[in-house]
């Protein structure tokens, strides 16, 4: 076997790893939790301890029954678009680890972590309506800035006056003299895509909306139907002036999404989502189309809002006007965006509504005493691999507690990071993965160990039993990791809920398994391979002839490989019996260099004295 030639710099590898992985995180968690502590004014501020989710927490559940005003039936799928309706307006109002899922065929039911105040409630049960309105006008998603009418307004004092006044205008609702300016607004207008309707609040509104802010996109519907609307794309794109609405969504009779077909009635290869409305809504959406075809961009679009976000805004080819209430949605669609805009227009058809069947509380005490449990089994478990690895491995197994320690400084370093960066919450599943993970981690050194003892046993020193130990037993480790890698992230996105949380800590600890094992506990072997009591195999070191159980073995020229304690013990007698007389002399007695008249010896005379000494001790053994 090939041995690793490059020069080896164990300890500047430790102090490396000690610093990136270890120093600077927790510095940067130390800073965090300094000037951007977490409190209750800043539930996601940083904190030194990881944050913990509902079933460790605490929390509040709350059961939605959903019912339709006419009676209608409530599909599954209509179910899955009221779950991802609810999941945006959770996760868009800064809540983390909430937990939504369908429970029957009509409830669904919403775990948040933490205490939930009633505007959250409110916001969650609230319906979602569709409506289609005109677009009047299209902007970026940032604010924008507008120049000061004062020129004496200067300075950062007027720079945040300014930015307050933009955060002000964006989120207040209309007063009663603004509502009754744009209802005047919009009476004197000639059609709803007339554009003096937009009163100056409106166009404030609309230059101070910010849709890179999460809580811009968190919906809620509640938008007066009669009046314009200033929202966000969906996705945060884009943002938006919106007449007032002119087609309902209960108007849709269905939605699906196929592969569109040509003029000459072949199938193409592009996606698109087909309607159908019922007879009211076709003859308002003819009249809305007659209108749209004669308007220039973007006044020539109509926009489809889902609880008060624009879920798609398309244009009206030219010279098409749509009589047949069938209108068809075409773009650069794929296969499962198509999907999910007929699911959101099926959804959006039917009246449905929330209501609140129930709102309870989960005890913080329960999830306290899951947590104690689980780091009590953690404790265990860890105790029975530091008392293996001591057992087997007598001191050297120290080094596997050590790698253990930087291993666990090291993901509850990260984890905390991911809580204050990410909003990451850690489950009672999350620290089953942690627990799973130290028999894992102890796994890899365990065959590093054990490939170090085979090469010993072969007869190599330590120092070259370190090396040649090392490029075997990472090919092992590298592939067992991979093997723990891959069923994570199967587990990771095959299923939801606290097996998720399961599969992310056993992915996180794998990652920094191989990490520690290559930057710390292979340099660390390194260094104690240069220490007199691992390398002469001292009794107690884990390493020593008797601990590793050697029988020497005959390589020739009566020469045994082995520990030196191992091959001074061996016997004579198993060397063949042309190299037994050299073997004794050896053994026995060295023959002088030196003749009796000082004459330094010749290497044949040293030979001959040296058989001469073999055969007198023989005699002497027989004679006893």
């Amino acid at each position: 076997m090939a041995t690793d030639t490059r020069r080896s710099r164990p300890v500047r590898t430790i102090v490396l790893l000690t610093i990136l992985t270890i120093l600077l995180p927790f510095g940067a968690l130390l800073a965090g939790w300094q000037f951007d502590g977490k409190s209750s004014d800043n539930p996601d501020g940083a904190s030194l301890a990881p944050g913990l989710a509902l079933d460790l927490q605490g929390g509040t559940q709350v059961v939605l029954k959903a019912v339709t005003s006419d009676g209608s039936e409530i599909t599954p799928e209509a179910m899955e678009e009221a779950i991802g309706v609810i999941r945006q307006r959770v996760d868009a109002n800064g809540v983390t680890e909430a937990e939504i899922a369908a429970q029957g065929s009509d409830q669904i039911v919403v775990e948040i972590p933490g205490e939930v105040d009633a505007a959250t409630v409110a916001l969650i049960s609230q319906a979602a309506q569709m409506k289609f309105r005109p677009v009047l006008t299209i902007g970026s998603p940032v604010p924008t800035v507008q120049p000061s009418a004062s020129p004496s307004a200067s300075g950062d004092g007027a720079d945040a006056a300014e930015d307050a006044a933009a955060e002000d205008a964006a989120a207040a609702e209309p007063t009663k003299e603004e509502i009754a300016e744009q209802e005047k607004a919009i009476e004197s207008a000639t059609d709803p895509s007339d554009l003096a309707q937009i009163t100056p609040s409106v166009q404030a509104a609309f230059d101070a909306l910010d849709c890179t802010d999460p809580k811009n996109l968190q919906g809620g519907g509640g938008d007066n139907p009669n009046l314009l609307l200033v929202t966000c794309d969906a996705s945060g794109a884009a943002k938006y002036i919106l007449g007032p609405v002119e087609v309902d969504g209960t108007s849709i009779t269905s939605a699906s999404s196929g592969l569109r077909a040509g003029s000459n009635g072949t199938v193409t290869n592009e996606w698109a989502v087909q309607l159908e409305l019922n007879n009211e809504g076709t003859e308002v959406f003819r009249e809305t189309t007659s209108r749209l075809n004669t308007l220039e961009t973007p006044r020539n679009q109509f926009a489809i809002t889902l609880d008060g976000m624009v879920i798609s805004a398309p244009s009206l080819s030219p010279g098409v006007v749509i009589t047949d209430g069938r209108p068809e949605i075409s773009g650069s669609f794929t296969r499962d965006s198509a999907a999910t805009l007929a699911n959101q227009l099926s959804f959006g058809s039917l009246p449905l509504t929330f209501e609140v069947q129930g709102q309870n509380t989960i005890s913080a005490t329960l999830g306290s005493e899951q947590l104690q449990r689980g780091l009590f089994a953690g404790l265990i478990g860890l105790a029975l691999v530091v008392v293996y690895s001591l057992f087997q491995y007598r001191t050297l197994g120290l080094l596997t507690v050590l790698s253990l320690v930087v291993a666990g400084a090291m993901t509850y370093v990260v984890i905390a990071l991911l809580s204050w960066g990410m909003g990451y919450r850690l489950s009672l599943p999350g620290i089953a993965g942690l627990i799973v993970a130290i028999g894992f981690t102890a796994d890899s050194f365990i065959v590093y160990f054990e490939r170090i003892r085979d090469e010993l046993r072969d007869g190599r020193s330590l120092r070259l039993a370190v090396q040649r130990g090392w490029l075997r037993a990472r090919r092992t480790i590298y592939a067992a990791k991979a093997v723990n890698l891959l069923s994570a992230v199967i587990l990771y996105f095959m299923t939801v809920g606290g097996v998720r949380g399961f599969a992310f800590t056993l992915g996180l600890t794998t990652i920094i398994d191989v990490m520690v094992v290559i930057w710390f506990t292979h340099p660390v072997m390194e260094l104690l391979a240069k220490v007199p009591f691992f390398r002469d195999g001292h009794k107690a070191s884990g390493l020593s002839a008797d601990r590793l159980d050697v029988a020497p073995r005959y390589r020739g020229a009566g020469q045994f490989s082995g520990p030196q304690s191992a091959v001074a013990s061996a016997p004579v007698a198993d060397a063949p019996d042309r190299e037994r007389e050299l073997v004794s002399a050896q053994s026995v007695s060295k023959a002088p260099r030196v003749a009796e008249d000082g004459r330094r010896m010749t290497i044949a005379e040293r030979r001959a004295a040296e058989r001469k000494a073999a055969a007198e001790a023989a005699q002497n053994e027989e004679k006893h």
